[in-house]
């Protein structure tokens, strides 16, 4: 490295958008590097950390407007136990049984914050409008970042930072469906964002859209709390029994003139309630995409190099963009790749052969037959490409360990989806875990 890269490259300014487990992440790895970065500037939409972990009985907007982010709901609980969601170095409080309620994901992010010190450098209540790079010549082309955000008295202030790290998640932007003759359905329409709790169902027919993990988790609460769920869905049949009063269908096809919902099979059943569980979109409102050589679809953001950073712009980083991973320790990899990057220990490729190797990625999913909706789900790629950025990060990898019990729950999950919960591990190694028989009351 060059002396005067050493001298620029001392006290790197890095804006971090938003405080959930990404933000919070992105902050604690930050502040671990005060020789080569100024402590951050993280931004934060609410008056809370935590992201889509903070429970919000409210749906629809906040008190300023803007639409509630979060999109959890009462009674949900963890899908994969603490032993596999934790940071790889901040594991959570052993007493707690594996499978744990979002109450308790919320406190060990709160936990997380006050052991790094992160609140002093969080600004809540605080609105990012626009994150653009600004390029000047010198030596080469430089390019810092301005970031234009307003606070609660709606004014409005502009910094500039070195780099900038999007952590806003990807759980907020209801995805709904283009289904012929919605709009002739007589009853509720509503999006599993907005979904809260069970009771106001009760008695009521319902049909669930989507046998994704919300999906599936939703129809046996209402199935609980006796409603008649119908869960529609394009999967093949799901190979497990389903509790009373929920039964499975088809896709909708469409919403007839008298407000039926007809399936794909042909078969038509009236409902009550029509809940959306069919997933986000992509949404930054603060970027314009085509600036920064990228095209934001609802289900994709492209070309991503590692699906990190866009090529034009490698000092622009989206943390956890990726569907089906184990995501803490997913952002823990990221984050750490991503300040390598910046500290010059990574040498980047050339921005043509970044923008190669990302759409050569795609073009070999669509061979494969990966419908454009599912390009950015890794689901078992997840391991290898973890590998790669500590390997070429030079950081500690994920220990073997979280693949092992992840892949085991996995399997669990899909033949005991109503009680996988109730198994409690332990980690006995970085290779090894093992059950543990739950104690009397759990």
């Amino acid at each position: 490295m060059s002396s005067d890269r050493t001298v620029r490259m001392q006290q790197l300014r890095v804006a971090v958008v938003g405080a959930g487990a990404a933000g919070l992440c992105a902050a604690r790895h930050i502040l671990s590097r005060p020789d080569n970065f100024a402590p951050p500037v993280v931004y934060e939409l609410t008056e809370h950390v935590g992201g889509t972990w903070f429970y919000e009985e409210r749906t629809g907007s906040y008190d300023n407007g803007l639409p509630i982010h979060s999109s959890m709901y009462r009674d949900l609980r963890t899908n994969l136990p603490k032993e596999v969601m934790m940071f790889p170095d901040f594991p959570f409080d052993p007493q707690l049984p594996s499978f744990l309620p979002h109450q308790e994901v919320q406190k060990y992010l709160e936990r997380y914050c006050q052991s790094h010190c992160i609140t002093p450098h969080i600004r809540f209540s605080a609105v990012v409008d626009e994150v653009s790079p600004v390029v000047t010549e010198g030596k080469g082309p430089m390019t810092t970042w301005e970031v234009t955000s307003r606070d609660k008295s709606g004014s409005q202030n502009t910094e500039t930072f070195d780099s900038v790290f999007i952590c806003s998640g990807h759980y907020s932007d209801p995805h709904i469906p283009s289904i012929p003759g919605l709009e002739r359905f007589k009853g509720k329409v509503i999006h599993s964002h907005s979904y809260r709790h069970p009771e106001p169902f009760s008695g009521q027919s319902v049909v669930v859209l989507g046998a994704g993990a919300s999906g599936l988790d939703i129809s046996l609460e209402l199935g609980r709390s006796n409603a008649q769920v119908t869960l529609s869905h394009g999967k093949p049949t799901l190979p497990f029994p389903l509790p009373y009063g929920v039964h499975q269908a088809t896709p909708v096809e469409e919403i007839q003139e008298d407000g039926s919902l007809r399936f794909q099979d042909g078969s038509i059943t009236q409902a009550q309630v029509l809940l959306l569980c069919t997933g986000y979109n992509f949404s930054y409102p603060f970027l314009e995409p085509a600036r920064l050589g990228l095209e934001v679809q609802e289900h994709l953001v492209t070309p991503l190099y590692r699906s990190l950073m866009p090529p034009a712009f490698p000092s622009l980083f989206i943390i956890g963009i990726c569907k089906i991973i184990c995501p803490f320790p997913h952002f823990h990899c990221q984050v750490q790749f991503a300040l390598a990057v910046l500290e010059g220990s990574v040498a980047l490729p050339s921005q043509a052969e970044m923008e190669e190797e990302a759409q050569g990625e795609m073009a070999r999913k669509v061979e494969r037959g990966v419908q454009l909706r599912h390009m950015l789900k890794m689901d078992k790629e997840q391991w290898g490409y973890a590998q790669t950025l500590a390997q070429t990060g030079r950081f500690a990898p994920l220990p073997p360990v979280t693949q092992s019990l992840y892949e085991e729950v996995w399997r669990q999950r899909q033949v005991h989806p109503q009680n996988y919960r109730q198994v409690n591990y332990r980690l006995v190694s970085d290779t090894q875990w093992e059950e543990q028989e739950l104690h009397a009351g759990e």
